[in-house]
């Protein structure tokens, strides 16, 4: 296989020299907070990265970290622990599965998150007394005709839209 012009070129070029300006914070970590005081990169030792959660290296880490928030939580051997992704895919969809259904609910739509919930809800869930407030991608729908009456279900910050409620104030 022959590597593009582009390609080749990048395989060829220097490096990037590093940031001249360094954060102010030793402990700064790409996440969301920073690293906890005394960290060194030994405390990466046998941990699976770059491994998939499906290998079997990311399978045992995941069964162990089970295991140990199990006992952590004094969980009874009648309860299922598990761990998800934390956005769409995982927290918010077992949140739709477990809370939706006893209420009315109203289905606020406005990117590619909201619209995902909004067709499970009608796929799989097939809720039969759902509202839905959509807007095109990128737009808010009308707010002012939601009815906290019922469950309300949308993104308040659209990642993929850029879209963000702007404030909580038409909340009841």
């Amino acid at each position: 296989m022959t590597q593009s012009p582009p390609a080749q070129a990048a395989a060829t070029s220097a490096p990037p020299a590093p940031p001249q300006v360094r954060p102010r914070n030793p402990a700064f970590s790409s996440g969301p907070c920073a690293k906890r005081p005394g960290w060194n990169l030994s405390a990466l030792e046998g941990a699976a990265l770059g491994r998939s959660h499906r290998s079997q290296v990311g399978k045992a880490k995941l069964s162990e970290a089970i295991e140990r928030s199990r006992r952590l939580l004094r969980l009874p051997d009648s309860h299922r622990l598990g761990i998800v992704p934390g956005s769409d895919t995982g927290a918010f969809e077992m949140a739709m599965w477990s809370l939706l259904g006893a209420r009315p609910v109203d289905m606020l739509a406005w990117e590619s998150f909201g619209q995902d919930w909004v067709e499970d809800m009608r796929s799989q869930l097939r809720l039969k007394e759902a509202r839905l407030f959509d807007a095109p991608y990128g737009a808010l729908p009308r707010l002012d005709d939601v009815n906290f009456a019922h469950d309300v279900v949308f993104p308040w910050n659209g990642t993929t839209s850029g879209v963000c409620l702007p404030n909580a104030d038409w909340i009841a």
